[in-house]
């Protein structure tokens, strides 16, 4: 659980910084193209001198392929036709994927019980996001829900691999990268608009903060700090970036929060962490 908080406070402080410096100035294709080559460059040297396996290797490049590449394609083509507040709102559901996911891929069926904790995360996610959507919507909810269901297949699928230590865990997952990198390259070619890459100082080094920090070490200590708590953990802390990611806007940015919202959803949220606990 500790690997999972710690990357919920690196996530939370890079959604703040994408908002405040990034969004609007550098394509979002371009930005997430270069996250993942910067994060593959972070895990190469271990490719180099720890060979993986050729199966392991094609799981995890597999799977890194539709956690974060596909992902990352259907979630910023989903801007198209959502705002930012209904995209916001539309990924709470990832909880009850990745329960589900894990239901599934363990024991072939679906446990109502197993879903209740994920079922009051994205209620407590829904209390401190909740705005009213536009009416026309659906083929940007379509989107999100897919994002969110590759995002959920990721995180459970990793768990499943037969990995070994932490450590060990390390010298393979580039491999997770290569995947990730090789559908963000052809995102880039079909999507990116090459007129807006970075051009400052600042935006470079956020993009280097991105890359090696937020996407490099993060996904790999987030999928580690999966494979250690039970899928209902994993489910809720899915959304625990929501009020993260909220009071860092705040206290950095100053931005406004609805504090009746947001204490009622956190509480929620601490409930919800709670049940799932119990259930491990």
């Amino acid at each position: 659980m500790q690997l999972l908080l710690w990357v919920t406070l690196i996530w939370s402080f890079s959604f703040s910084l994408i908002g405040e410096f990034l969004a609007g100035k550098v394509d979002p294709y371009v930005a997430v193209g270069s996250r993942m080559a910067l994060a593959l460059l972070l895990f190469a040297p271990l490719l180099v001198f720890k060979p993986t396996p050729v199966k392991q290797a094609l799981a995890l490049a597999g799977i890194g392929a539709i956690q974060l590449g596909l992902m990352y394609l259907l979630f910023y083509h989903s801007f198209l036709y959502l705002t930012v507040a209904e995209v916001l709102l539309f990924t709470i559901l990832t909880p009850v994927y990745v329960t589900i996911f894990d239901q599934i891929l363990r024991h072939r069926r679906i446990s109502l019980l197993w879903v209740g904790p994920a079922v009051l995360a994205v209620l407590a996610a829904l209390v401190i996001r909740f705005e009213a959507p536009t009416t026309d919507f659906w083929l940007g909810l379509a989107l999100v829900q897919g994002a969110n269901l590759c995002f959920a297949f990721g995180q459970v699928a990793y768990r499943q691999l037969q990995l070994g230590s932490s450590l060990q865990q390390s010298q393979s997952f580039g491999w997770f990268f290569v995947g990730a990198s090789i559908i963000a390259t052809i995102g880039c070619a079909l999507f990116a608009n090459w007129q807006k890459t970075p051009t400052t100082t600042t935006e470079w080094l956020i993009l280097l903060w991105l890359g090696l920090v937020a996407s490099g070490l993060g996904y790999w200590l987030w999928n580690a700090g999966a494979r250690q708590v039970n899928a209902n953990q994993l489910a809720v802390m899915n959304n625990v970036l929501i009020p993260a990611g909220l009071l860092v806007n705040f206290v950095l940015w100053q931005h406004a929060v609805d504090w009746w919202q947001f204490t009622a959803g956190t509480v929620l949220m601490v409930l919800s962490l709670i049940w799932a606990k119990r259930l491990s």
